[in-house]
């Protein structure tokens, strides 16, 4: 694994178009929320549009889950759209054109002489762009499937969390010492 993407360690926040030209920030996607963000090997390859299509299902969980999930693909928008439509994803992609994110990262994949292909990583991300788990697949299998990164985002919610079980005495005092401060300010 890149030297660059170790537990603990925050994430640059990159400034990148999608595949219709609109500019994001990895912080302004990420919002408050945790994020996976799928570091791609690029558009040409069938092993990356195979995970694509299996993050689908992880995708539907996210919009209730409170996490946000991102591609970023070695790739010009039109490569970009290319493989977000064959996928179909609806989620955000991003283009790394000029492999700033490749090469600020060092996951270049130097054994592909024909593409400016990346090292594939997927990454869980707390909040803040904080790393919390990366996983590399230069080998298919060594990509995650959507249970493992559930069970990633499990841990990290149940951390991040206070109120992760709202059955704990102590978390049911705290929010109704909140409610009664909220109900005394309003009054």
């Amino acid at each position: 694994m890149s030297a660059k993407l170790q537990p603990g360690m925050t994430l640059p926040d990159f400034e990148l178009a999608d595949e219709n030209g609109v500019i994001h920030t990895l912080s302004g996607l990420q919002g408050d929320d945790p994020m996976i963000l799928l570091l791609g090997r690029g558009e040409h390859c069938p092993r990356e549009r195979q995970h694509q299509r299996e993050m689908i299902k992880l995708y539907e969980w996210c919009a209730v889950g409170f996490t946000k999930l991102v591609t970023v693909l070695p790739n010009d928008q039109h490569e970009t759209y290319k493989l977000k439509i064959s996928t179909p994803a609806n989620w955000t992609y991003l283009c790394d054109e000029n492999l700033e994110v490749q090469n600020t990262l060092a996951i270049d994949e130097y054994t592909d002489p024909h593409h400016h292909a990346s090292v594939p990583h997927t990454l869980v991300l707390a909040p803040g762009l904080v790393i919390e788990k990366a996983y590399v697949g230069y080998w298919f299998f060594g990509r995650p499937s959507a249970y493992q990164l559930w069970e990633d985002l499990q841990a990290l919610f149940a951390r991040i969390k206070d109120d992760f079980d709202p059955t704990l005495a102590d978390v049911r005092a705290s929010w109704e010492a909140r409610a009664a401060r909220a109900a005394a300010a309003a009054a």
